[in-house]
């Protein structure tokens, strides 16, 4: 961490800090937090969130820099420590739980009609999956390095928040007609936004895109300018008018899977990694993954995308058989992992709660394909769970003999 980073870090605290006070002037003109009881509450809930993050990195920066994932230069941090993690660790953490509550009260003044529409664009980037994008990204690129420099920063958070808006965003807007008759929307799944907001949401789309990708591409050589397009293509072809890879069946779950693949791609590109075959097989697992996820998700939806006029791989060879591709694709992600590099074998293991998720619904018929959305919500936290799985042996993997 150079001195220019903890200066950035420093104005980021500031920012953060000049943004809590105008929040809180304009929660004083917001009717939702107006009130004494629910201002208290707002401000509590703030404290306990930084009271936990800051717990959390004082764990894991003590048991990832003792590991020797990554260390910094004595002569370039302050010198104050929690353990062996520097004190300029927790500016990150502090700015997010001051920045979050401030943006989101700033962003929703000026009534309800523009608190509805920012509610609805923050839900169209589907927050709870965030991690699914980012992850995939902070891991390929830091576990590479091992450095922790502003292409990492600026990348966590490219695929973190405007890469999710603009993937999920435009699908959105482009689904609407079925969006309508899908009893999901509306809520952790996704919103199903207005008609007024669809061209705002392909600007704003755009607008936190744009500057991301130029920086990467900077940051990058050929090979990282030839991930991003494919990135960025996979995440437009998806759903725009005129391409709908979406209702190309089987193509449609290799391009789901490519969008989360494609940011680990990026981030090994930029780092300088070199393409081995242990490291192809985990990509290669990584990506059967992706589209056995897609498959079952798409599972139940059968009933509104036939009603929208939507064709995908589950209503193409029904419910019954796109459980039982899932199954093979998710089966041939754990045997892919059995042929990397020990400690990679015991990443086979993260598939077997996917695999008794997605069993359980063996015979299930189109009719009663909606009923599925319980396994898909239970498939949404596993993936937190997988995460975790994945990030131990992970840090197994890059820990000194």
């Amino acid at each position: 961490m150079t001195y220019p980073t903890l200066a950035l870090v420093g104005a980021v605290i500031a920012l953060a800090a000049g943004l809590v006070a105008w929040g809180l002037a304009a929660a004083r003109r917001t009717p939702a937090l107006a009130d004494t009881g629910a201002s208290r509450r707002h401000w509590i809930a703030v404290a306990l969130t930084v009271l936990v993050l800051f717990v959390l990195t004082a764990i894991f920066d003590n048991v990832m820099i003792s590991l020797g994932l990554f260390h910094y230069a004595p002569e370039l941090v302050s010198g104050v420590s929690i353990g062996v993690a520097p004190l300029e660790d927790f500016a990150y953490p502090l700015a997010a739980a001051l920045l979050l509550p401030a943006l989101w009260a700033l962003l929703s003044r000026g009534g309800a009609e523009r608190q509805r529409a920012f509610s609805q664009l923050v839900l169209s980037s589907r927050p709870v999956s965030w991690i699914n994008t980012a992850f995939p990204f902070g891991a390929a690129y830091l576990l590479t390095t091992r450095e922790i420099d502003w292409v990492l920063v600026l990348g966590f958070l490219y695929f973190l928040i405007p890469y999710n808006l603009a993937m999920y965003g435009i699908n959105d807007v482009f689904d609407y007609a079925s969006d309508l008759a899908n009893p999901r929307k509306g809520g952790m799944e996704g919103a199903l936004l207005a008609p007024r907001l669809h061209r705002v949401t392909l600007w704003v789309a755009a607008l936190t895109n744009i500057p991301f990708l130029v920086l990467l591409a900077v940051a990058g050589g050929p090979a990282t300018w030839l991930a991003l397009a494919v990135s960025v293509f996979a995440v437009i072809a998806y759903s725009a008018k005129g391409l709908r890879f979406k209702e190309r069946p089987f193509l449609d779950s290799i391009t789901s899977s490519t969008h989360f693949v494609s940011p680990a791609v990026v981030g090994l590109t930029l780092a300088g990694a070199e393409f081995t075959l242990p490291l192809v097989l985990i990509l290669a697992a990584f990506f059967l993954w992706g589209m056995a996820a897609h498959a079952f998700g798409a599972i139940q939806d059968i009933g509104p995308d036939r009603l929208g006029g939507i064709h995908s791989v589950a209503t193409v060879i029904g419910a019954r058989a796109t459980v039982r591709l899932a199954l093979v694709l998710w089966l041939l992600a754990g045997v892919a992992m059995l042929f990397t590099p020990w400690p990679g074998p015991l990443a086979a293991i993260i598939v077997v709660p996917y695999l008794l998720n997605c069993a359980a619904w063996w015979n299930v018929t189109d009719e009663t394909s909606g009923r599925t959305n319980v396994a898909w919500r239970r498939f949404i936290w596993l993936n937190f769970l997988s995460g975790a799985l994945a990030t131990l042996i992970l840090i197994t993997e890059w820990t000194p003999a």
